[in-house]
């Protein structure tokens, strides 16, 4: 029989679990090892305004997903406000609204962001030409030759700009420039000069990351367009590009702050930065997955961490086949040192290595008097359940009353497994001998702890709980492990006269 279908199954599930962990590792920017931090901006923006008695509606722009920096988690603080959060063509605001207000108001709005060195911003639409610019006099004449000077001495969009906030800087500014900004505001002023030559261009605010900084103001800056390419120009020193502290507030030429029903308005900001671990910053975003990005995340938190240790089987069960089929390792029962591993991380190591060895030992005397009395299969094992139980609660109580509070971890130990553990031995021993019994036994432990090691690994852990693909590439490697029919490791020694001869 053909196994290209079978290799080709092998293949898929490879491919698929590392595809999918590379995506998640990319998109989501989850880390592949555990403990890295990645740095977090909290900032507080303060609306303040003077309501009229009536109704009021404050309409505030909102920081978006952009180059740099990706939105984790927003609060506000509006005591009596109705709040929602709209996304138009204007881009992200929020706006509050109430029925009647009456004097000093104030309004909070707070955003985590998460810093994405990766991260990019969506695709800014070209703003339209500003029609019919009408200059008065004498501010024609001044604006008509500050664009031909730049423009000589321009070669694209983006020099003609440059040059044209050159000639309104300190130290190159003319007799027209200073007439136009004693009538006009830079930023408006460029944008209306940059439209008047034929460039696409409008004012966008920002504001200046700096950490532990309170009560800051957005700065504006000038967005250029050549074609689908923009750039950014600081609006008072003709500085070209994007500073990496600067966060983008409002990138669509609108207000930052509209109130209506209210005078004497004002937003401030306040700002702090801090470190996290890169899976609690990155948490809110995994909540949202959609199914190829599916996540353990969406859960409540308590079935995440039944989760968490569930996910480990696999590695374990990859620990047994690789023992029993490369090594040779005998076991008492296939997987039940995966279990037993289980038991040792809710225990710790040395705890669960004694605590099995004493339930272990105990029962297998208990069982050799049971063995006397010629009980029927169900019942035999019924009470060694019993048994089990018996033990595990007297280790308990006495080590409690010796003040050893490790010992009453002893109780994750999955009873029933023992129970058959100790069946299966004592079986054994009357019809192997103790000599096979103590090889499975032995190769039992060897097996659990050797998983306890792999699944208890910090890395591992992670890796298991936040990449889901790693259960494909495990499922690939156990099949292939499944289709291996040569010799065990420990089968070899069958040979050692031939190579003596």
């Amino acid at each position: 029989m053909s196994r290209l279908p079978f290799y080709l199954l092998v293949g898929a599930l490879m491919i698929a679990g590392i595809a999918l962990s590379v995506h998640r590792h990319v998109q989501f920017e989850v880390p592949w090892t555990p403990g890295e931090q990645r740095q977090v901006w909290e900032i507080e923006a303060q609306v303040n305004f003077t309501a009229q008695g009536g109704p009021a509606m404050v309409d505030m722009a909102l920081p978006s997903h952009q180059q740099g920096y990706r939105v984790l988690t927003e609060n506000t603080a509006s005591p009596g406000y109705g709040l929602s959060f709209l996304e138009d063509e204007r881009g992200r605001r929020a706006q509050w609204s109430i029925r009647q207000a009456a004097g000093s108001q104030l309004l909070y709005y707070s955003v985590q962001l998460l810093v994405a060195p990766d991260a990019r911003p969506p695709q800014s639409r070209r703003p339209e030409l500003q029609e019919d610019i009408v200059w008065e006099r004498p501010y024609d004449t001044a604006a008509t030759q500050v664009i031909e000077r730049a423009w000589q001495r321009s070669a694209s969009p983006f020099t003609f700009a440059r040059e044209l906030i050159r000639d309104f800087s300190d130290d190159r500014q003319s007799e027209n420039s200073r007439l136009l900004l004693n009538q006009f505001d830079r930023a408006p002023l460029l944008v209306r000069l940059l439209n008047d030559a034929g460039v696409h261009a409008r004012a966008v605010s920002g504001l200046m990351l700096e950490d532990g900084r309170r009560r800051q103001s957005l700065s504006t800056w000038v967005q250029v367009f050549d074609d689908d390419r923009w750039s950014l120009f600081n609006p008072v020193t003709g500085e070209q590009g994007r500073p990496d502290n600067l966060l983008m507030w409002e990138d669509s030429g609108q207000a930052v702050l509209e109130v209506q029903g209210g005078t004497n308005s004002n937003i401030s900001f306040s700002m702090i930065q801090h470190n996290q671990p890169a899976a609690a910053a990155v948490r809110n975003q995994l909540a949202n997955d959609t199914l190829i990005n599916f996540s353990i995340h969406s859960l409540p938190l308590e079935e995440q961490a039944l989760f968490q240790t569930i996910l480990l089987i696999p590695i374990g069960a990859l620990v047994v086949v690789l023992l029993r089929v490369l090594i040779g390792i005998k076991t008492s029962g296939t997987f039940m040192p995966v279990l037993i591993a289980l038991a040792f991380i809710q225990t710790t190591l040395m705890t669960g290595l004694i605590g099995f060895l004493l339930i272990v030992a105990v029962g297998l005397v208990i069982r050799s008097y049971l063995s006397r009395l010629n009980l029927l299969l169900v019942a035999r094992v019924s009470a060694v359940i019993i048994t089990v139980i018996a033990i595990i609660s007297l280790f308990s109580v006495l080590s409690y009353r010796f003040g050893l509070n490790a010992g009453l971890t002893i109780t994750f130990f999955p009873m029933i497994i023992l129970s058959w553990t100790i069946e299966r031995m004592s079986i054994l021993w009357e019809e192997e001998g103790p000599k096979e019994v103590l090889i499975q036994g032995g190769g039992s432990l060897l097996t659990a702890v050797l998983a306890y090691l792999a699944m208890n690994n910090p890395w591992v852990r992670h890796i298991t709980f936040n990449f889901l693909g790693v259960q494909m590439i495990l499922m690939s490697l156990i099949l292939l492990l499944g289709n291996y029919t040569g010799y065990r490791l420990l089968e070899l020694r069958r040979f050692k006269p031939v190579t003596e001869d």
